[in-house]
């Protein structure tokens, strides 16, 4: 095992959470590992960064294998803090971010602060991957399943590493390890949040919106996404690129719109 690696991690839900920890302890064998993480949870921010308020990172614990600092912006600007700030010289070998409280799959791909980590790490050339475990968001979820299956997913990753300009998406379901199916490769899902925000009124008489939303899956019966795959209990690994060029269409409007 290659332990001379410099790894780079992150999250969105923030710089104490139990994911983080316990995906540090997942990492500890591979390299020696620098936190960058949000001080505060920031889910949800997807590739945003902060352009109108300053950023300020904030050392949080110094060792000789492991560095944690804390950054005041978004997931995005922790990478882009650190390789500012931190890899000025070298980029770090790999690019870790999660584990999330909370699946990414299909829409929340778009949303999600997690992988929008993973992809800033990409747009470096760093080897990126994110792992999410299907948790409804419960801060003290049990990680033993997530680092099962991860040092199983990350000696593939290392030994098989994918395409340059992709990142890597894992879920995990929240079940116990001897009750997972197995891994499967897996594609996207088609799907979208409706009815999105419950109306309440304040005790001023205002109204107010609180986001909450209903998922509809539009691919209920298909064999091969991620939302059905994770919910029949199978770990999943989507491959993700940056370029979202749809190059079929492209080609197809190309021979019917005319333009002088």
């Amino acid at each position: 095992m290659n332990r001379n690696r410099n790894i780079l991690l992150t999250n969105d839900d923030g710089i104490g959470a139990k994911g983080l920890l316990a995906l540090t302890e997942l990492l500890r064998p591979y390299g020696t590992i620098t936190v960058v993480a949000p001080k505060e949870p920031q889910s949800g921010m997807s590739n945003a960064v902060s352009i109108i308020t300053p950023i300020r990172l904030l050392p949080y614990e110094k060792g000789r294998e492991i560095t944690r600092y804390a950054c005041t912006g978004t997931p995005t600007d922790c990478v882009k803090i650190a390789m500012s700030q931190l890899f000025i010289d070298q980029k770090p070998d790999l690019l870790v971010s999660g584990i999330n409280h909370g699946s990414n799959t299909s829409a929340a791909v778009l949303y999600s602060g997690t992988l929008g980590a993973a992809a800033e790490g990409t747009l470096y050339g760093i080897p990126s991957i994110g792992f999410s475990l299907a948790t409804p968001h419960d801060p003290d979820a049990n990680f033993e399943t997530c680092l099962h299956f991860g040092r199983i997913i990350l000696e593939q990753y290392l030994s098989h590493p994918p395409a340059p300009h992709l990142y890597i998406s894992v879920n995990i379901p929240d079940l116990p390890k001897e009750q997972i199916r197995g891994i499967r490769l897996a594609r996207q899902g088609r799907g979208a949040w409706i009815k999105e925000f419950d109306k309440r009124v304040d005790p001023h008489g205002d109204p107010y919106y609180w986001l909450t939303g209903e998922y509809r899956n539009d691919e209920p019966e298909a064999p091969d996404t991620d939302q059905n795959l994770l919910r029949q209990g199978y770990v999943t690994v989507v491959p993700h690129q940056i370029d979202t060029t749809h190059y079929g269409e492209l080609e197809r409007l190309k021979q019917n719109w005319k333009f002088e």
